[in-house]
């Protein structure tokens, strides 16, 4: 596979080719239809006098909207006036040849009103409509505004990020934006899909919020495997314990961080660093142990000191160490991985103006899947020959009737396929005890709430793929299912049979989608890759710092880029399903995290490009407009006030009492600390100043705007000791319903009922294969059932 762009045999077909689009979105949710037009569909930019606004992204360069103009490169625009016979007559003549409309109209506003979507999807019944909203449409807080402080607070991301006693530390670039857009390109393609099938269209209530909170860090969403077992929500702000997790060390020329999560890698790290008989112990092969252990921290740091970052990452690799350099964001750019993997490219963003922009973050059939080698096309034959075929079951999700394979491992894994899951699709996990997911954490009969929540709605076979009879039943599954997912280290899906080239060959129809930290191809391929390796080699960790203190690391708690790359994962194989019904052919998608991680720098990096060229940065803030963290009342709260323009400073001046004689900042820093965070937000937002109260995972579920949206639910496990929290709805709108009830499963729980049911064996022979360790159920304690 290529990272270069046409380098295949086969010509590239993009996915969404033939898929029309509107976009009448401004700010930051312009990244939807980035999305979108990488993949292939044509993007039209449309500016409605009285509708659209003039909101742009930053940074700004000789007065240029770095972050809009990335968005928006490539892109068809228009410029209507509906109230004109002309303009109405244009604007109904696009409409009606589209597929999707994207629109963010402030709630309440005129011009929410003068869009007035619920009628345009009356008269355009096979519209899919994104209606975008920073609180969504449907609550008593529709009229909030947020920034991505607010967003960061509000998403309980905040809490969990900085040094205790001191403010909470935003993380680096617009991430809730990002991600955000990435969950709702992926709810959008569902329906899309779905209308093949049912010839009508939707309208989606997308609230930014919930996007953050459920792509950036879910708080009751999966959590990394050095959490053990403990959920993000359960977690607090504790910085000196999160170094313990993926310790960072210092070394002769930076820093290094080195992840010893698995047994196999203590192992390896014991003999680089001589076998020092102190920890000989085997009680050191437990997790908990060497967490427990500043003696071991401290001498993993004296091994680094005298060592270099590289000669570091060639020595661990080599033991199957996980390990990678703590770069900055220049010295990450020039890393030859991402020149040969053709990862960026330069773009005039405006005229004389060209910068390196990314080139799309995926790969599709080999090939960079990016706008401007797309050129659009005419619309596709709109048929389904594969859906047409699937009964649904009525249950009103629009992926009913597609299966799907899942053999991903921890983070990024299981929401790839749990999203398939949640939008009705069968899901079946192949799974083995000899190659756990290193999410389940315990004997294989155990339950946590970060796997409960990470593999709802799956079902689970245990396959030994290692063996050729293994392989050859998961292949006779592959023959009857839709999409298979892996995110393996590169090379360890061919080992397995697993991979595309193979696949293709049993069922020349598959979507084969996989997930990596560095991308199928490049030097650093096949790097050992947890999410923060990846974002310590990106330049991501040495962002995520107090300004002026270089070593105070603060990445360590998130999980991010996982949920985020898992949502590209599957908007990558909804848009090759997509295309699938319009040619008969499958196809691959390859994600690299670390691409997509760039990707969300991607207008500070063009920013950074520019000035050094002898571009200028202009629009600098005031030093005292308000944009950060205040403390409120009580012990460690703590609430986010932004001030985006003179409206805003005027609002937060008339609700504090500002008399104009003092700075604004000491006022508002004054006026917080006498309120708590949740009063002062109310406060704030009634006047129109996006705040944000930092609330902590648990306070989530109580707080009305979530109670409002049905964001969570509880549930009990039959294997779990206590009930557990997690999502509830990831999509609003008028024809999908909440999703499936479908509770984790042990490791192979279902594989008699499976091999039965798919594979036509009966009693006896699956008896046989049992026996042989070719399948594989667990023992479940009676007592425990």
């Amino acid at each position: 596979m290529s990272g270069a762009p046409g380098s295949n045999a086969r010509p590239y077909d993009p996915p969404l080719a033939g898929v029309r689009i509107l976009d009448l979105t401004t700010g930051a949710m312009t990244a939807v239809g980035r999305l979108f037009a990488d993949l292939g569909a044509q993007v039209t930019v449309v500016r409605l006098r009285g509708v659209t606004d003039d909101r742009t992204v930053g940074p700004y360069i000789d007065g240029i909207p770095v972050g809009t103009a990335i968005d928006r490169h490539g892109m068809t625009a228009f410029e209507l006036d509906p109230s004109t016979p002309g303009g109405a007559g244009e604007f109904a003549a696009l409409i009606a040849e589209a597929d999707i409309l994207i629109e963010n109209t402030r709630p309440g506003s005129a011009a929410e009103a003068a869009l007035s979507v619920r009628d345009l999807r009356e008269r355009y019944p096979r519209l899919v409509v994104l209606s975008i909203s920073d609180f969504g449409r449907d609550t008593e807080y529709r009229t909030w505004a947020a920034t991505s402080p607010v967003l960061h607070a509000l998403s309980s991301e905040l809490s969990r990020s900085g040094i205790p006693g001191r403010e909470p530390l935003i993380p680096p670039a617009e991430l809730p934006y990002h991600v955000a857009a990435a969950q709702a390109a992926v709810m959008t393609m569902s329906l899309l899909l779905d209308r093949l099938r049912t010839g009508e269209g939707d309208l989606i209530d997308f609230a930014v919020l919930e996007g953050a909170m459920q792509t950036l860090d879910p708080p009751f969403g999966s959590a990394g495997s050095a959490s053990a077992g403990v959920a993000v929500s359960a977690q607090q702000r504790d910085w000196h314990a999160e170094q313990l997790r993926y310790p960072i060390f210092a070394c002769q020329d930076g820093h290094v961080r080195i992840c010893i999560l698995s047994k196999r890698q203590w192992h390896g790290m014991f003999a680089l660093m001589g076998s020092p008989q102190e920890f000989a112990d085997p009680s050191y092969d437990k997790l908990g142990k060497r967490f427990r252990s500043p003696d071991l921290l401290a001498t993993i740091a004296r091994f680094c000191a005298d060592k270099t970052r590289a000669d570091l990452e060639v020595r661990c690799q080599a033991h199957g160490v996980p390990a990678a350099a703590v770069l900055t964001l220049p010295e990450a750019l020039g890393a030859h991985h991402f020149a040969a993997r053709g990862f960026f490219r330069d773009a005039e963003l405006a005229p004389g103006v060209v910068a390196p922009i990314p080139a799309g973050v995926c790969e599709i059939d080999g090939h960079r899947a990016v706008a401007s080698l797309t050129p659009p096309g005419p619309p596709r034959t709109r048929s389904a020959p594969v859906l047409a075929g699937r009964a649904r079951r009525g249950e009103g999700r629009p992926l009913e009737g597609l299966r799907v394979l899942d053999l991903g491992v921890i983070v990024v894994g299981a929401d790839t396929a749990r999203l398939f899951g949640d939008l009705g699709a069968e899901v079946v996990k192949i799974e083995h005890s000899a190659h756990p997911d290193g999410l389940r954490i315990g004997k294989p009969t155990a339950m946590t709430q970060p796997f409960a929540a990470g593999q709802r709605n799956k079902r689970s076979i245990g396959i030994d793929l290692r063996l050729p009879e293994g392989r050859a039943l998961a292949h006779r599954l592959v023959e009857q299912s839709d999409v298979v997912l892996t995110n393996y280290k590169p090379g360890v899906a061919e080992a397995l049979g697993m991979d595309h080239a193979t696949l293709q060959r049993v069922n020349p129809d598959i979507v084969v989608v996989d997930n990596s930290a560095f991308g199928p191809t490049g030097p650093w391929a096949k790097r050992l890759g947890y999410g923060p390796l990846v974002r310590a080699a990106v330049g991501f960790t040495n962002l995520w710092v107090y300004p002026g203190e270089a070593e105070t690391f603060c990445d360590t708690v998130t999980v991010y880029p996982d949920h985020v790359a898992a949502r590209i994962g599957t908007l990558s194989a909804l848009a090759l399903l997509w295309r699938r019904e319009h040619t008969g052919r499958g196809g691959s998608a390859s994600i690299s995290q670390a691409e997509v991680m760039l990707s969300h720098l991607a207008p500070d990096i063009a920013a950074e490009a520019l000035q050094r060229r002898g571009h200028v940065r202009t629009g600098g803030a005031d030093p005292d407009t308000p944009w950060g963290l205040f403390r409120a009342r009580g012990e460690d709260r703590w609430i986010a006030v932004t001030v985006r323009h003179d409206d805003d400073r005027q609002a937060l001046c008339d609700v504090i009492g500002h008399d104009g004689h003092t700075s604004l900042v000491d006022s508002v820093r004054e006026w917080a600390a006498r309120h708590s965070p949740v009063e002062a937000m109310d406060r704030l937002q009634a006047a129109g100043v996006p705040a944000g109260a930092v609330l902590h995972a648990d306070e989530l579920p109580g707080w009305e705007y979530y109670e409002q949206r049905r964001s969570f639910r509880e549930e009990l496990h039959p294997h779990g000791a206590t009930p557990y929290m997690m999502e509830n709805v990831q999509i609003h709108c008028e024809h999908v319903a909440d999703p499936p009830l479908g509770q984790a499963p042990l490791l192979g729980e279902q594989t008699a009922e499976i091999a039965a049911e798919l594979l036509g064996l009966d009693a006896d022979a699956i008896e046989a294969l049992h026996d042989r360790g070719i399948l594989e159920t667990p023992e479940v304690d009676p007592a425990r059932s």
